[in-house]
């Protein structure tokens, strides 16, 4: 006799696990290492200011009067807010049936909508984006880091200028520990004290070989593989010690000319809130919730001197 067998069976039920596997990168390692301001205005300012430079002719006759003063104003500069936002739209019907994974698929939806928007952030504040006005028919933008970084420039091209101006790419080379020398001392004569080096993935297995790479070993226990280090988490400078610290948002430029590599010292960046995140309920229209997510900031760059960019890096 014939055996009966699944093909044939009807009635035989899915096997779907109640898990959804999803391995997109959700961190953000400069909007986390930065600081948070808030704004109250589309056009956020701040000032700058620095000392004169020190001299070996400061000396006097006894008795003399005092010289005339050389007092010099402040810098006033200011970036434009953007307004970054998400929506999604889910029927009545897909909310009430079961579903496998997740329970509610508005919340579900919410929470993708969330990481991809901090994901957006991420990567237009380390692009090299000019600032934008707006008008009715434009939206405004914000002047990213690429384009504020001017002082320490290590690069072939040319630097940006007070978030207005975006840099422009030159011909590129291959990252070598002569540039990081030269922009960790860059920016310590400036006066920072630049803490992380952010690279793109490529260039943070290039920062692996550097000779100033934090020596790092692992006692080899006895009764498990030894584990080999083959990461460079920690450079040595000759003024202050970097973490290495790669970042899967940091891209080529728009026409696709050479990486990028920032040294930061964090106490001068922050992200401004106009508005923080925010989730706004749509009106309805239908069998359907709209919702959107929605935020509205700008990167202060409290003191662009601090930093230093390595531009132009061969991918």
């Amino acid at each position: 006799m014939a055996t009966y067998k699944t093909y044939e069976s009807v009635g035989n039920r899915e096997d779907l696990t109640d898990v959804i596997y999803n391995i997109s990168p959700t961190d953000t390692p400069f909007m986390s290492s930065v600081g948070k301001t808030k704004a109250t205005a589309v056009y956020h300012e701040w000032q700058t200011d620095s000392l004169a430079d020190a001299s070996t002719a400061n000396a006097v006759v006894e008795g003399a009067d005092a010289t005339s003063a050389t007092l010099a104003p402040t810098t006033r500069v200011g970036n434009r807010t953007q307004i970054s936002q998400k929506t999604i739209q889910i029927a009545g019907t897909l909310e009430s049936i079961d579903k496998a994974g997740r329970k509610s698929e508005k919340a579900y939806q919410l929470s993708k909508a969330s990481s991809e928007l901090k994901r957006d952030m991420e990567k237009i504040l380390l692009s090299n984006q000019a600032a934008v006005t707006g008008d009715a028919s434009t939206a405004r933008k914000l002047g990213s880091l690429q384009a504020w970084l001017e002082t320490n420039y290590v690069g072939a091209g040319t630097a940006g200028a007070d978030g207005t101006t975006a840099r422009v790419s030159g011909t590129d080379a291959a990252f070598t520990e002569t540039m990081l020398k030269s922009a960790v001392k860059a920016a310590y004569e400036q006066g920072g004290n630049p803490s992380v080096l952010m690279v793109t993935p490529t260039q943070k297995q290039v920062v692996s070989g550097f000779a100033g790479i934090a020596e790092q070993r692992y006692q080899a226990p006895s009764n498990a593989p030894t584990t080999i280090v083959g990461a460079a988490d920690v450079y040595l400078s000759d003024f202050g010690t970097l973490s290495v610290v790669p970042n899967r948002f940091m891209s080529a430029d728009a026409d696709d000319n050479g990486e990028v590599a920032f040294v930061l010292d964090p106490e001068y960046a922050s992200i401004a809130y106009l508005r923080p995140f925010a989730t706004n309920e749509l009106a309805k229209t239908g069998d359907s919730e709209k919702t959107q997510l929605l935020v509205e900031y700008t990167l202060e760059v409290k003191n662009e001197k601090a930093h230093a960019i390595i531009a132009d890096l061969a991918e």
